[in-house]
Formats: structure tokens, C-alpha cells, sequence
């Protein structure tokens, strides 16, 4: 399906970790396809109702609309959980219904308040709105604080989105150095580079250093240098510390994150395959050996020498640009982190966000950007206490009202950018860090219909989204357990359980 992303992202890898590390993972990345769990997910669901969820949010103002489906689907699927066989001629979209009735919240409550009970130790807090009218349908300690995990990226990706704009690149660029004979790489928030040449059909290596290697050459022959020639990098866009003291240096050593630079090759990570284990610590230094390579191996053919050193230098306030390769939309960048929940990724959209509305690219700057493009949403952040944008953090401090808030600010809210953001949720039993959940009986109603960001710390789960009940209602959720039973398999099913009854739920 045109413009909509479950086709072209990469296959998220099992949670199942040899040892896990004190905050337990997201789901890295893999190969772009869907896995197997899902393909049979899809098998035992029936295709229409395993992919509805890719047609519903179009139907319903979220994407662009669809002609009906010309024959009967899987017996008992409502018309708009089904799947559509055509796209439509028309790039418009379609209204959300507001005849479709809501459910009754004493109905909503009896079937939540079974699903969310912990195993083990710990809480659920919880809240359901109607997206059309913003009502609330069920609540459980919506306004209390809590550690929010990877839930966090959802705030994140709305201050990328309105700080950067969806159609925003970031350019990596080689600039003429201050003396004869050198030149600049100077890293522009793209982390996704690859070592190779530039894919633009591609997110993760839509930039890559052997073409912007080759770029440079052609433009030092034309100006009629051979060499030697020396390469110099700036990164000096971040500033604060590259690793934020409020991570666990255990999480940092399983690979759930790294020191932060505004220029990486593969997200921060050896390969685009990696998974898990240790990072490079110095990953804009390894980036700029790598592009130091292909220079010389370029160079070679056009007679210009290359020294193989590479130092750190700001480049010249007034230095020309010799080359640049740019990175893949913020669009693109802000889907593949919800999709795989990338820590570092959401950390430099962050970061680029704080930048690009005059704030310092830094920890501190995306924490305060994040706050502020909220609060411009007319979302109360009063409460919230936000130590990182990626949500390793224990101490980010953030309320299930406040989430529901937020999915409903991408769903239906007034500032159309956000819509860019409901590609990248992942759908349950498909894609994602979802691919290898409802899959047994309890949430199977669920499967190709919740759309949902997960969140995984050691005793933190959390779950916020959006999807259409039976009755064609629109509702968002956003669902978070702390202090849970670490290793309990029960909640994640609780989870689960809860979503599916809300898609499954007419509750009247």
C-alpha cells in the first residue's frame, strides 16, 4: 500500500535475550520483511481480518481513503475492520463517522478491569478516550505518574514532527578546511549513513560515504587538487555528555543504546544487522575513518592522494560545500523508531528537534523541546519529569492521561503533521516490536487491529495506541504497569488483552 510503511520495515528480532540487561530491551532491527510468527499469525486469522488494521486508519482520516472491497471477506468482520482490495483514485481522505456509537464506559470498565491485573507484583494504571470527542471511558489512576519505557518515544516523535517537519533531511556534508589540502565532514544529525553507496529507496542508508566519498573527489578535481589531502571532523552540533548518566551502563554494554554523535553509520551500531552487545563508542570517528577510506579509494583513480589520519576540527563559519549526501525524510526517521523502538535514533530526533527551534541539540535541549511542543499542543506537562527522549530512563515520570493525550493528538488533533507518526505504530501480531504478540486465544480479536507502541523496562510495561472497536469507534488507550514481577509472563498478555477488548468490544 502506497505511502504506508508495513511493507518497507525492518523485521523485528525476538525480546528473547541470553541475559537480559537490567532494563530489559525493545526489539531490534533485521531484514525488511515480516517474520514468520507473523505470517502465520495472518494464516490462522484469515487475511482479511490479520491486515485490517492496515486499512482501517485510512478509512477513518488517518491515511488516504479506499474504495470498499468488491467480495465478502472472513465471515462476521464488520465493514470497516475490513480489508479494502483497491486503492482509491483519490488522495483525499475520509471522515471519522461520529454517528458510531461509543462504548458505554460500565460495559468498557467490566471487561478491562479483568484483563489489566498484574502477575505477580506491581499496577496498571490506565485511560480510554474516544478519539472524535476526546471523552474519557475509562480510567485507572490516568493521572498518576509513571515510568513511562519506550512509551516515551511517542512524545518524541510529535516534537520531531512539529520541530522539524515531516519532509525534513539531514545533510552530512564535506566542506573546504581551513587550509589547502583539507577538508571537513561535518555531521548533520544523520545516523543512519551507510558505509556503502547511497540507497534513496532506503531509510537506514539513504546517505551513504562512499557517494558522498566519490562527490568529494569529483569536486577537488575539478578545482585542480591532487594532494595529499587530510580529513578533519566536526561533530560539534551535540553538545552536553555523548552517554546520559541516567542510563544503566548494563543496558549500554547489551547495545540498547550508545554515546551520541550527530553523524553514525547504521544507527549508531557496526552494522545495519547488528543486535544487541556492545557499540562503538566513537561512532562519528568511525564514520569519518570510513569516509576517509573511500576517499582514498576514489581519490586513487583521479590521482589525488589522501592522508589516512583523521582529527577534530569545527569547520570555518564561511566554508564552502564540496559534497553533502542527505538522510531520509523525518518522517521516514520518526516511523523506524516507533516501528523497532531505536534508543539512539529517538535520542538524536531529539536532539535535532531542540536544535532546530534555537535550542542547544543536548539532552537537556530534547527534554525541553519535548515539554514545549506538547504544552503547545494544550497537553498539561505540569507533572511529567523527563530525564531522556528514548525511555531507558527510570526517572522519566509521565501519566497514562497524558499518553492518551498524546495518540489522540496524532489520530485526530488539529496539527496534521503528526499524522506521519501512524505508520510507524507497530500492528499487533504483524509488525514491529508487536510481531510475536497476539497470537494464543485471549488476543487473538486483537491481532491486525491494535496499533500500538510498546514499552519494555525490567518491572515497567506499557502499551499506548489506538484502534477501531466493533461498533466503528475510534478510540485511543494507553495502558502502563510499574513495579511488575520481572520475567512474569502474564502481563504483556494483560496488555494484550486489554487492546483486544477494546477492539473486539461494541460495549453497549
Amino acid at each position: 500500500m502506497k505511502g504506508q510503511k508495513q511493507a518497507a520495515v525492518p523485521e523485528p528480532q525476538s525480546d528473547d535475550q541470553s541475559k537480559p540487561a537490567t532494563h530489559g530491551p525493545e526489539k531490534p532491527r533485521g531484514s525488511r520483511a515480516i517474520s514468520s510468527r507473523a505470517i502465520s499469525a495472518l494464516r490462522s486469522l484469515g487475511l482479511a481480518a490479520a491486515i485490517a488494521a492496515l486499512a482501517v486508519p485510512m478509512v477513518l482520516n488517518l491515511a488516504p481513503a479506499f474504495i470498499a472491497p468488491q467480495h465478502a471477506p472472513a465471515a462476521g468482520l464488520p465493514l470497516w475492520q475490513r480489508a479494502p482490495e483497491q486503492l482509491s483514485a483519490s488522495r483525499g481522505v475520509a471522515p471519522l463517522d461520529p454517528s458510531a456509537p461509543r462504548p458505554l464506559p460500565a460495559r468498557l470498565a467490566a471487561q478491562l478491569d479483568a484483563a489489566l491485573t498484574p502477575d505477580g507484583g506491581g499496577n496498571f494504571t490506565a485511560v480510554v478516550q474516544d478519539a472524535l470527542s476526546g471523552d474519557v471511558l475509562y480510567e485507572r489512576d490516568g493521572g498518576k505518574n509513571q515510568v513511562p519505557a519506550s512509551n516515551m518515544k511517542l512524545l518524541t516523535a510529535v516534537a520531531a514532527l512539529r520541530s522539524l517537519g515531516p519532509e525534513t533531511r539531514f545533510s552530512t556534508q564535506v566542506l573546504a578546511g581551513p587550509k589547502p589540502g583539507t577538508v571537513v565532514l561535518r555531521g548533520g544529525g544523520d545516523v543512519l549513513l551507510s558505509a556503502g553507496r547511497s540507497a534513496p529507496e532506503e531509510v537506514m542508508g539513504r546517505a551513504g560515504l562512499q557517494t558522498l566519498a566519490a562527490e568529494t573527489v569529483e569536486a577537488l578535481s575539478k578545482e585542480g587538487v591532487t594532494g595529499p589531502v587530510s580529513v578533519q571532523l566536526d561533530d560539534s552540533l551535540f553538545t552536553g555528555k555523548a552517554l546520559n548518566p541516567a542510563w544503566s551502563l548494563e543496558d549500554v554494554d547489551a547495545g540498547e543504546t550508545a554515546p551520541l554523535f550527530p553523524l553514525a553509520m547504521n544507527g549508531g551500531r557496526d552494522t545495519p544487522a547488528a543486535v544487541g552487545g556492545p557499540r562503538p563508542e566513537d561512532a562519528a570517528l568511525d564514520a569519518a575513518r570510513t569516509f576517509t577510506t573511500k576517499l582514498k579509494s576514489a581519490g586513487a583513480a583521479a590521482g589525488i592522494t589522501v592522508r589516512t589520519a583523521v582529527v577534530r576540527a569545527k569547520a570555518p563559519a564561511d566554508a564552502g560545500v564540496l559534497a553533502a549526501v542527505e538522510s531520509a525524510t523525518v518522517r521516514q526517521q520518526v516511523d523506524l523508531m516507533l516501528e523497532t523502538s531505536d534508543n539512539y535514533l529517538a535520542e538524536v530526533l531529539g536532539r535535532m528537534a531542540s536544535f532546530a527551534t534555537g535550542g542547544p541539540a543536548s539532552n537537556d535541549g530534547a527534554t525541553a523541546a519535548v515539554r514545549t511542543q506538547l504544552g503547545q499542543l494544550g497537553i498539561d506537562t505540569a507533572s511529567m519529569r523527563l530525564s531522556d527522549v528514548s525511555g531507558l530512563s527510570l526517572a522519566n515520570q509521565v501519566t497514562t492521561r497524558q499518553f492518551a493525550e498524546v495518540v489522540r493528538a496524532i489520530t485526530s488533533g488539529p496539527d496534521t503533521r503528526l499524522r506521519a507518526a501512524l505508520a510507524g505504530f507497530p500492528v499487533a501480531g504483524l509488525t514491529g516490536t508487536l510481531d510475536d504478540r497476539y497470537v494464543d486465544a485471549s488476543t487473538a480479536s486483537g491481532a491486525g487491529l491494535v496499533r500500538a507502541k510498546t514499552g519494555t523496562l525490567n518491572s515497567v510495561l506499557a502499551l499506548s495506541g489506538y484502534v477501531v472497536d466493533a461498533d466503528g469507534r475510534l478510540l485511543v488507550f494507553s495502558f502502563i504497569g510499574n513495579g511488575l514481577t520481572p520475567g512474569a509472563a502474564g502481563n504483556k498478555v494483560a496488555l494484550d488483552r486489554a487492546a483486544s477488548a477494546l477492539a473486539s468490544c461494541g460495549c453497549r
